[in-house]
């Protein structure tokens, strides 16, 4: 029954066999709550998909999603799929003004939303059904799946849309990263091969799943595999260390290592059962590489990829892993640094691209945006400055775009600065991303006043409701004027200079 559907057949076949076998060791009900099987897991996924279908859903539709991690949650996520629509999952620390940007781009069919937010965001998505889930898995579209039974899955072809990913963009506004069927499956396979993922592992689940990679990275990979999750509502560094004994894989951002090296419990005894640390989303300091080998053992594994191309490189399973490198082109992706039109040797730094079936079916309703950066012969254009050695490891060594990448989430500057500027004594703002111990980077605004009438902590106040916590800067600094080059641009390179060590 699930044939016709390219990713629901694949994810749902690697668990054929072992319908009985634990999906989720430890459900965020709680520890003493019954785990859930990939049986349960794809029958309760069915039912989401009659029901979306009952609301209406056509095939194409999209289904955003702005709710608490949840195992209902991913049974939505595969639900939507199943009936033939797109999934947008929403970070869950957007304000109301940002969602509505998401919904009137998206002009999705349904919104599922966490009903504390149900109220004040029914007006937002007017034009969508609402429809609530809260992080229990209960709520209104929880209560509307119990009436429905089996789903006969909606065919799709692989080149249809699975999901859409918005991401920031140059302009400021975030542009919607549409994902295929073949996409997502191509990658996510490649993975589960590389990192040599089978159904005896263990993944401990911590990531959110709003973004690429908790979502299309740790949870396809664990059910491509049918392997066992430990499913966190987050970093949790007491659960993390108490699953660590009979887990056998963590994927993580930096923040999650520099946390549990922070922690003396965490030992060499502690992770002799773990098999594979993964880091990705942010630059992994070498520091930090380093102690994680000498605590542990383990030489953490980091990865590289983007919102548009899934994941296109990684430090090798069996093979040397280089920290400060984010390894080697997967198989199938081909990676090479331009310049001009023209690419460059080993060794030499440019703007990065990368081509194979993970790449992206362009940006959503933004044609001009997709021909510059798609190009016609399926390179994609990064905007990240790297470089590749002549072993073929790619080191990212800069961003060609001024975007700020804090705790594994994207920030555009420019977002930032439009706020600061239109406040009542700011001459003008300059938004930067600066090195931060536990974050990779911490987002300061340096803000040029006239006069005193407005503080620092006045202009982080003033953020608060328009904007989501990890877009907020950390530190505001208060200047006469900033700094400018002979044509008058604002030297950012500068400030980050002057402010790199902030944080320490």
């Amino acid at each position: 029954m699930y044939d016709a559907n390219p990713l629901i057949h694949h994810l749902r076949a690697a668990s054929v066999g072992r319908e009985d076998a634990v999906f989720a060791t430890q459900p965020l009900a709680g520890p003493d709550a019954a785990a859930v099987t990939f049986a349960q897991l794809f029958a309760r996924a069915e039912q989401m998909a009659a029901e979306l279908v009952e609301q209406g859903v056509q095939p194409g539709d999209r289904v955003a999603v702005q709710v608490q991690k949840s195992l209902a949650a991913i049974e939505l996520y595969l639900g939507t799929v199943m009936a033939g629509a797109v999934f947008l999952p929403l970070n869950t620390a957007y304000t109301d003004t940002e969602v509505a940007y998401f919904i009137s781009d998206a002009t999705p069919r349904v919104f599922v939303c966490d009903p504390e937010r149900a109220g004040s965001l029914q007006s937002v998505a007017a034009q969508a059904k609402v429809l609530t889930l809260d992080a229990a898995g209960q709520g209104t579209l929880s209560a509307l799946a119990d009436r429905q039974g089996g789903f006969q899955v909606v065919a799709r072809s692989p080149d249809d849309l699975a999901a859409i990913l918005y991401t920031s963009g140059t302009t400021g506004r975030s542009k919607g990263a549409m994902l295929s069927h073949a996409n997502l499956y191509s990658n996510s396979r490649t993975l589960r091969d590389h990192w040599e993922f089978t159904c005896d592992d263990v993944l401990i689940h911590a990531l959110p799943i709003f973004h690429t990679h908790g979502l299309f990275v740790a949870t396809n990979v664990a059910l491509l595999a049918a392997a066992s999750v430990v499913f966190l509502p987050g970093f949790d560094r007491d659960a993390i260390l108490q699953a660590m004994p009979t887990a056998t894989a963590l994927m993580g951002v930096p923040t999650f290592y520099t946390r549990l090296l922070a922690d003396e419990r965490l030992t060499q005894e502690c992770a002799a059962n773990m098999r594979l640390f993964i880091s990705g989303s942010a630059p992994l300091l070498v520091d930090t590489h380093e102690q994680w080998e000498a605590r542990t053992g383990h030489r953490i594994l980091e990865r590289y990829g983007m919102t548009e191309t899934n994941m296109s490189t990684s430090n090798p399973y069996r093979g040397e892993r280089i920290a400060g490198t984010v390894g080697l082109p997967l198989p199938g992706v081909e990676a090479r640094v331009m310049a001009e039109g023209t690419e460059l040797a080993a060794g030499e730094i440019g703007v990065l691209e990368v081509r194979g079936p993970n790449v992206f079916q362009g940006y959503w309703q933004m044609p001009e945006k997709t021909a510059e950066e798609l190009r016609p012969d399926g390179w994609f254009i990064t905007g990240d400055l790297a470089k590749i050695d002549s072993n073929g490891y790619v080191t990212i060594v800069g961003r060609q775009k001024d975007l700020v990448i804090t705790g594994g989430f994207n920030v555009y500057p420019k977002e930032v600065e439009v706020l600061i500027d239109d406040m009542p004594g700011v001459v003008e703002s300059a938004v930067i991303g600066v090195p931060h111990p536990d974050f990779g980077e911490a987002v300061v605004a340096v803000v040029a006043r006239s006069g005193d009438e407005i503080s620092a902590e006045a202009i982080q106040a003033a953020l608060v409701g328009q904007l989501a916590k990890f877009k907020q800067p950390k530190h505001v600094a208060l200047v006469d004027a900033l700094p400018r080059n002979t044509m008058g641009k604002v030297q950012k390179k500068a400030l980050r200079e002057t402010y790199a060590g902030l944080f320490g």
